[in-house]
């Protein structure tokens, strides 16, 4: 059951008329009084012929007027309106339930505590099966006005209580770091414009889409100006920047001025204060154009820092963790998902921006993040958008991999931690990311089935499975990617590579048990490890000799270059795809 208090109104008249009338849609059907302050002589249009909609104002009014006239300065913002809907999916309620409810309602809001003999008027309009609207005028009997201060979450902890009373859809407590929901004026606008998302909803994709890109405050403002985002900076006079507002172009108040939005009004953590935290904590990085040279290891550097989440997440890291420190990488990661969204192959791109935009839930709780202590997973995003040209199949479905762990991993921690509703969105994002890592694991997949290992080399690969990681090695070898995994392990073991240690080390990389095939899980893990052929001890050392005799036997006047060996491979490698 959802409460929204609606902004204060002046217009008491106003409102009846919309909750009698039609609706804008032909959709009030029967409106009518189902509960009331006293319903005993209560004027009802809705059904007694004779009351009128201004008789009903004028008796709402009353104590409005009374004050009115005592006081100098009248009251304008008296009207106080409360929809209360119910899910789709729960029973029908009675009229009588429905007052109930209403009851709890205003008391919880402050409108009419329980016993309160001097309390505001109120009434509730039922015009539709599953919700009624409740409008009350905010002063009371006695000309005083009513406590309202964090009425909104009385109500909604009362309509949890609800739920549960009367056996509807129990949805979750609030916490406070929600967007605001969309008014019906903003979804109508967005409908008459031809727009897919409202303003607020628009501009919120595109700062959160511009923040990877900015190291500042004044960066991410000028990144949007550039992005053709209306920007309108409030400063003080040193000229530093106190707060912004943004504003999408076209989007006109009725006089046909640009409407523009705080940042803390599009949602909590894009506020100016928010931002600074997260775009100047972290450390001095060199300027992008410095990595020009080396773009391709971009992708590759991402995923080497989501390595480490899963001890800052769960807290054991080194220099104690903490829930500060999870909470600031979860932030950071939502960054590196929008930035291998804007970066990634299109047939991808979809998918990533979905999970993105899902996961913008879980980047904000109670807990306050330690900003600084996710430097590399911010400056991870900041290499891919600023950097990267497009990854090669091995690379991205590392990459994609990697960050799916890394969201279940949040939704884990938020699931501990009690934060339904960002447990929730990283759940959300974690469907959205399968299916990505499938998608991009794919061409991988292909390119593996035309290499296929010899029988006889998959079942000596095969008891490396079994000893590396007993506990999954039948899932492991009845999973229809095995093949495909034993051609990746020969490759590697040509390379010099251990295909034990290498199945050991990406098995404590990322849980197997929650993984539907965890077949492909390490594949794309032991590409990612074993990209590079494994150093060899006895060449290492014979060029650290040669290094050594040289630097005693050359004149000093001269340079002469270290000899180096190269130590044969077990088996002939296989050209790399």
């Amino acid at each position: 059951m959802i409460a929204a208090i609606k902004p204060a109104g002046s217009n008491t008249r106003g409102l009846l008329a919309y909750l009698y009338g039609p609706g804008r849609h032909d959709e009030h059907l029967d409106p009518h009084l189902i509960a009331a302050f006293a319903m005993l002589g209560m004027p009802d249009p809705g059904r007694d012929e004779h009351a009128t909609l201004t008789e009903l104002g004028h008796h709402l009014d009353e104590p409005v007027r009374l004050r009115n006239s005592e006081f100098g300065k009248p009251v304008t913002d008296h009207v106080w309106h409360c929809p209360v809907r119910a899910a789709p999916e729960d029973r029908y309620l009675s009229d009588t339930e429905w007052g109930g409810i209403a009851q709890r309602i205003v008391q919880a809001a402050g409108i009419a505590p329980e016993g309160d003999d001097l309390a505001c008027r109120w009434i509730a309009v039922r015009h539709a099966d599953h919700h009624v609207h409740i409008l009350a005028t905010t002063v009371r009997e006695d000309g005083r006005r009513p406590k309202l201060h964090d009425s909104g979450i009385r109500v909604g902890d009362a309509c949890r209580e609800i739920e549960k009373d009367y056996g509807l859809r129990l949805l979750k407590k609030g916490d406070r770091t929600g967007t605001r929901r969309p008014t019906q004026a903003e979804m109508h606008k967005a409908e008459r414009l031809g727009w897919e998302q409202t303003s607020r909803e628009w501009l919120q994709d595109r700062v959160r889409a511009a923040i990877p890109h900015a190291t500042s405050a004044e960066e991410l403002l000028a990144y949007l100006e550039a992005d053709d985002i209306l920007v309108k900076p409030r400063r003080g006079p040193s000229g530093d920047l106190l707060g912004y507002a943004v504003g999408r172009p076209g989007d006109l108040n009725k006089d046909g001025e640009q409407i523009y939005h705080p940042g803390g009004k599009i949602a909590p953590d894009l506020s100016l204060p928010k931002l600074k935290a997260r775009l100047e904590t972290s450390a001095p990085e060199e300027h992008p154009t410095a990595r020009r040279n080396r773009p391709a290891t971009a992708w590759h550097q991402a995923t080497e820092a989501l390595d480490t989440l899963h001890t800052e997440i769960t807290g054991t890291s080194a220099d104690g963790g903490g829930d500060a420190r999870a909470q600031a990488h979860i932030t950071a990661l939502g960054e590196l998902i929008e930035a291998t969204a804007q970066k990634a192959p299109a047939d991808i791109r979809a998918q990533l921006h979905a999970a993105s935009r899902t996961f913008a839930r879980a980047q904000r709780s109670q807990i306050r993040a330690e900003d600084r202590a996710a430097h590399a997973l911010r400056s991870a995003a900041r290499d891919i958008v600023n950097t990267a040209t497009g990854p090669d199949g091995s690379a991205l479905a590392a990459l994609t991999a990697a960050l799916l762990w890394a969201a279940i991993l949040a939704a884990r921690w938020h699931e501990a931690k009690g934060h339904a509703h960002q447990a929730d969105a990283a759940r959300q994002a974690v469907q959205h990311l399968q299916a990505a890592a499938d998608d991009a694991l794919s061409p991988t997949l292909t390119e593996l089935a035309a290499w296929p290992s010899k029988e006889e080399t998959r079942r000596i690969l095969a008891n490396d499975v079994r000893a590396a990681v007993p506990e999954h090695a039948e899932r492991i070898l009845s999973d229809p990617g095995w093949p495909a995994l034993a051609t990746v392990l020969a490759d590697a073991e040509a390379g010099g590579h251990k295909p034990h240690q290498l199945l050991k080390e990406a098995a404590a990389r990322r849980e197997l048990g929650t993984a539907h095939r965890p077949a492909r899980v390490l594949i794309t893990r032991i590409q990612h490890t074993s990209r590079n052929p494994a150093p060899n001890r006895r060449a290492e050392a014979a060029r650290l000799r040669s290094t050594t005799a040289s630097a005693f036997s050359a004149p000093s006047h001269e340079t002469q270059p270290p000899m180096t060996t190269t130590a044969p491979t077990s088996r002939p490698r296989r050209p790399r795809r």
